[in-house]
Formats: C-alpha cells, structure tokens, sequence
C-alpha cells in the first residue's frame, strides 16, 4: 500500500503518529484487513486470550482478534482514534505506548498492527515485556501493498510532479518493501535489546487484489505522507493518481504481503 513516511526515527515524530485522526471514518472504511491466517498464528502461539492492541486506531485489528476469541484492551496516542473505536465497543486508553501506565495488569500477547514504527523500538519492546506473561507473545505486523510496476512508474511520476521532496520520488524503496523491512528489522533489533524475548521470528503472509480507482483514491488520504497535506496539495495529488490509474486501465493490481515480527516473552524479567 502507499507507505508510511519512512525515516531515519519515524517514533520521533509524534505530529505525524497523531495525525491519522484526521479522518478515522475514512480510515476504518479504507485500510486493509489482516489476513485471518496472521490473527489465526497470533492467537494460537499465545498463553491466553487477553491482548494488548498498541495504536489500536479505529480498531480494525481489534476486531479481528476479538472475532478469534480475544478480550481486546487498546492504547492509542490519538483521542480521536480512540474515540471512534470507542463508539465502536472497544475499550480504549489515551497515551503514547512507552509513557503508558498498565496499573498492574498484564497480557497474553502484545499486538501492533501499522503502528510500531511510531514506538521507539527498544523502550516498546521492553514495555511489552513489562506487561506480559512469561510465555506471553509480542507480534507486530504492517500490511504492505506492491502495485504494479506499470501503476508504480505512473504514481512515481505524479509525485515527481507534485511533491518532488516526497519520500516517493527521493527513496524510492521507502514506498514499497524495502521501507517495511527496515522497520522490521528494527523491530527484532528492540526485541532483542530487549534482553525479555525469545529471538524474534519473522512471519509473511502473501496475496493478490485488485483496487479500483475509487478504493486507491479512499486509501491515500489515510496514509502518512498524506495526512498532514494541504487540502489544495492533496487535492492535486489525487487528480493526478487517478488520472495515472485512468491511464493504465481504470484499477490497480497489487501483490499484497503482511510481515509479522514476532518473539515469545522468556521467564526472565
């Protein structure tokens, strides 16, 4: 999918992390889903059914876990997320994961769904083990879409045009897996300098889909690089992604993968 903005220490930039409440209805209606055999590996190499979602948003992870049988707590930096998953039924706090007071309670697994890369890496993976269980799971996970060569040529070329200082155009692989395994592999690294953890394993779950012109266009604004847009800016970015998708056939083929990083909390405190 679009990529988040990656940079050097994305968890340092707390105006981007908090600015995904722009629009948390469109947010919940355009982001992808987690395939169900992620949730599934989640919950099975977990000790029990109590969770901790850590940038829970609008609560679309939460709901799938809760679907596999899991009690779901939420913490999230944004109060609108947190207000829109509340009216949802999820039961959410306000606060930046590493600042966040558990009052004594703890978990079967730590989940984070697209939003670890705004955890400071080390100070999260030693919070998590804070607060789980000795055997309890920490796994944090990114969908991440590929368009299509043609389609990433076409998009690439808007950005040239409209935002030529965007990660996009200046690092390239920022927008597509590379950027996503970088935050992976800062993942593992916190978990291991964690000192708490099992070594860290990574998990891939790989498909295919179509977007239509109208679900592109709904996901953009969702996105990192998009949110903080002036609406004029956006407004040209978008009339230029979808004249680029009229262009190479009215829909976007993409090769969707979702990575798991994940570890097993060891006896140790």
């Amino acid at each position: 999918m679009p990529t988040e903005q990656t940079l050097p220490e994305l968890h340092q930039l707390k105006d981007v992390a908090g600015s995904f409440g722009v629009d948390p209805g469109r947010y919940d209606r355009a982001r992808p889903r987690y395939p169900d055999a992620a949730v599934a590996a989640i919950v099975a190499t977990a000790p029990g059914p109590d969770v901790l979602d850590v940038g829970i948003g609008t609560g679309i992870a939460a709901r799938q876990f809760e679907a596999a049988g899991s009690r779901v707590l939420g913490v999230d930096v944004d109060p609108r997320m947190a207000g829109w998953a509340r009216r949802r039924g999820h039961e959410v706090e306000v606060a930046a994961f590493e600042d966040w007071d558990p009052a004594g309670r703890v978990f079967d697994a730590v989940v984070s769904g697209q939003a670890w890369h705004w955890v400071d890496p080390v100070a999260g993976a030693a919070k998590a083990a804070r607060v789980l269980r000795p055997g309890g799971r920490l796994a944090v996970f990114w969908n991440v879409e590929h368009p299509s060569p043609e389609a990433t040529e076409a998009f690439t070329a808007v950005y040239r045009r409209v935002l030529p200082d965007s990660p996009v155009v200046r690092r390239p692989g920022a927008a597509g897996p590379d950027g996503y395994e970088l935050m992976c592999d800062r993942a593992a690294d916190g978990v291991r300098a964690a000192g708490a953890f099992d070594e860290p394993e990574r998990w891939r779950f790989e498909g295919e889909r179509t977007r239509t012109r109208a679900e592109w266009l709904d996901l953009l604004p969702t996105t990192g690089l998009h949110t903080r847009l002036p609406a004029e800016v956006l407004a040209r970015v978008l009339e230029g992604v979808g004249a680029a998708i009229d262009a190479v056939g009215g829909s976007v083929a993409v090769r969707c993968s979702t990575v798991v990083v994940t570890a097993a909390r060891t006896g140790a405190a």
